[in-house]
């Protein structure tokens, strides 16, 4: 039974080749086309199969070779970092000078750009050190200020350095001017220790109208400050001595606690 569904089969072989090899050339050739058509995906798939192991091999890296990248990676983002760090510090001392030099066209003083290298470690906000000296034609007095208003003055000068005494202490005591309609003069002298951002207003006319957020500026009165430098803005008052004088708290424009680059106005 089996032998005669084989010779079958042979048999049915045989007829199909004879009658393919019948067929006009025409017939014949659109007859291989649709059957290498049928075959085509099958002997494209085993093609693809064979060449998948080295496809793998060339895009698999050694886990040696992925680590040494990462750590790569990682230190090239480390370096970008600190760039960007180096690059926002020099960015704020460019607006700082740009602010400086519209401040001085408008003064007739000349300004000489400072370091802040050390504080009074006892009482930190009171006095400061700059990097400038005696060589530097530093001399006692000398205003110093950033471009939010004014700072203090040069207290005593050495060869290199410079000790500046800030606005709050005793020692620096200003003639300050409040932008109201009658312009009343005051001396800005100490606060209390416990907040350095602000400062007492004092000796002003028992009938000075003062109201909170007005604008203070150096009257120019004295000659050590010139006229116009921003102080800060009155936050209260009140009036003292039966009413014969009026006081009042101030709020500083410059931030005391944070000075890194100063200026020192030379006439």
């Amino acid at each position: 039974m089996f032998k005669q569904k084989n010779y079958i089969a042979l048999g049915t072989v045989a007829l199909a080749a004879v009658l393919i090899l019948s067929l006009p050339s025409s017939a014949a050739s659109r007859l291989k086309l649709a059957l290498g058509s049928l075959f085509l995906p099958l002997f494209g798939l085993a093609g693809a199969t064979q060449q998948l192991p080295s496809d793998l091999a060339d895009s698999v890296l050694p886990r040696r070779e992925l680590l040494r990248e990462i750590d790569n990676l990682r230190r090239e983002n480390t370096q970008l970092q600190a760039e960007k760090l180096q690059a926002n510090a020099l960015a704020m001392e460019n607006d700082q000078l740009r602010s400086l030099v519209g401040w001085e066209k408008q003064q007739p003083w000349k300004m000489r750009l400072a370091h802040v290298v050390t504080r009074d470690p006892a009482n930190w906000w009171r006095t400061i050190e700059i990097d400038l000296g005696s060589r530097d034609g530093m001399t006692a007095n000398l205003p110093v200020m950033t471009t939010d208003g004014l700072v203090g003055r040069i207290a005593s000068v050495g060869y290199t350095r410079s000790e500046v005494v800030l606005v709050g202490d005793p020692k620096c005591k200003v003639s300050a001017m409040v932008d109201d309609p009658g312009h009343d003069i005051g001396v800005l002298s100490a606060s209390g220790p416990l907040d350095s951002s602000l400062a007492d207003l004092t000796y002003l006319p028992g009938t000075a109208a003062l109201k909170s957020g007005q604008q203070v500026i150096t009257s120019g009165i004295g000659g050590v400050f010139p006229k116009g430098i921003p102080l800060g803005q009155i936050v209260d008052s009140r009036q003292v001595d039966f009413g014969l004088y009026t006081e009042a708290r101030v709020k500083l424009s410059a931030n005391l606690g944070s000075l890194e680059v100063v200026c020192v106005l030379t006439p």
